[in-house]
């Protein structure tokens, strides 16, 4: 009998393939804004399954969706109709720009999706010769070998090498790289409208409307990842929705079933027909259960007061970590943002600063060494904020 978390880490390390870098921490319940491990500590969490519970822990209605569809029909083949999958898309398209779903299981699945339609979609107006795909410096859409290949960043690459071709990288927030990087080949530029494994870089206001500009001019495809960034994480449902711009292919994954494995790529109505039957496909893409929990989060989202507390808490959270800048420039560089994805770039290395958080009860992140990463649930209470402020205070004026 497993008895105590050492026990549960040395099977997991025994057993599993070491692909993480993972805390001593064996986490067993969750509940709203908390997590409890196997020995009864409390932590409230500030990362949320990276960007997942957005709802927060074991959100009762989605518990409630997932159980009682669980009772009915867990799977079935997508040779046949499913109402929570009619349910899900039917919400997905009314409440955004896209006329079109296709339900997978990931983000980095909603992305090769994405990628798939690109291409095939360029071959079918006639651009045999255009296949490649410009992508940003620091983005990240995946681990398969096709948006590996699209994510910006070395550290992902290496010993994977040589990459799938078709890919350019520019730096993201400048409209004059991405001008001078279109070529006769280019079919699509792909972005997250909000870097966040990048280090939750924002965009200046005008710059989606360029990419958008240079899109129309060259005939080329918009693809906008929100896997991290879509389902209410910025303070509206989608952040594509911040700028007034729309792209023609939008990715998403992480939040979108309350953290049952779900993705969705959805397409507008000319760009979609270029996937017909046999074109695309997934065996546990668009399963009843994860669909029927995804119903659930939508619903939550447009109904029931979360994105107004998001935009609420995002911005009170964004103050207190600016009064923090202030009180400790030597430590903080600088904090962005938006709503409840918010990074705290510190001016040396951070992850010593997520592991004293963990130590006193407060789950955050650290991505590129210096940048600490908020993503608490979007229900996070003013009360929850100030306890991760003090703590962070603490910390901050013993370096």
């Amino acid at each position: 009998m497993i008895s105590t978390m050492k026990n549960y880490v040395t099977i997991t390390d025994r057993n599993i393939f070491q692909t993480y870098t993972r805390y001593p921490v064996v986490l067993v319940k969750g509940k709203g804004v908390k997590v409890w491990d196997a020995e009864g500590k409390e932590y409230l969490d500030f990362l949320s399954g990276i960007a997942v519970c957005n709802l927060g822990h074991c959100h009762p209605a989605v518990v409630r969706a997932a159980q009682e569809q669980m009772k009915k029909l867990i799977h079935v083949s997508n040779f046949f109709y499913t109402e929570p999958q009619a349910e899900l898309a039917g919400l997905l398209t009314r409440h955004s720009f896209a006329d079109r779903v296709f339900f997978c299981n990931s983000g980095a699945e909603a992305n090769e999706s994405a990628m798939k339609l690109a291409r095939k979609y360029s071959l079918e107006q006639g651009n045999a010769n255009r296949f490649e795909i410009i992508t940003m410096q620091y983005s990240f859409h995946g681990r398969t070998f096709a948006t590996l290949a699209a994510t910006g960043q070395n550290k992902f690459h290496k010993g994977y090498e040589p990459l799938l071709p078709g890919f350019r990288y520019i730096p993201f927030n400048d409209i004059s790289a991405l001008r001078k990087a279109i070529t006769p080949r280019t079919c699509a530029v792909m972005l997250e409208p909000i870097q966040g494994e990048g280090g939750v870089n924002c965009p200046d206001r005008t710059y989606l409307a360029g990419v958008r500009e240079l899109c129309d001019k060259h005939r080329l495809l918009l693809i906008f990842d929100e896997v991290q960034v879509g389902m209410g994480r910025t303070g509206k449902l989608f952040a594509y929705q911040h700028y007034g711009v729309q792209p023609d292919i939008m990715t998403l994954a992480k939040a979108l079933a309350g953290g049952l494995p779900a993705g969705a790529m959805l397409a507008n109505k000319q760009v979609a027909a270029s996937f017909t039957p046999g074109s695309h496909a997934s065996t546990f893409g668009g399963n009843p259960v994860a669909m029927a929990a995804g119903v659930a989060v939508m619903n939550a989202l447009v109904q029931g007061g979360v994105i107004e507390n998001c935009r609420t808490m995002g911005t009170y959270f964004m103050q207190r970590l600016r009064a923090l800048q202030k009180k400790f420039p030597a430590v903080i560089k600088e904090v962005r943002g938006k709503g409840l994805i918010i990074g705290m770039e510190l001016t040396g290395d951070g992850r010593d600063v997520v592991k004293k958080c963990l130590e006193q009860g407060i789950i955050i992140s650290c991505t590129l060494d210096r940048i600490l990463r908020f993503l608490p649930p979007l229900i996070i209470k003013q009360k929850d904020i100030d306890t991760c402020i003090e703590m962070l205070e603490n910390i901050f004026a013993k370096r």
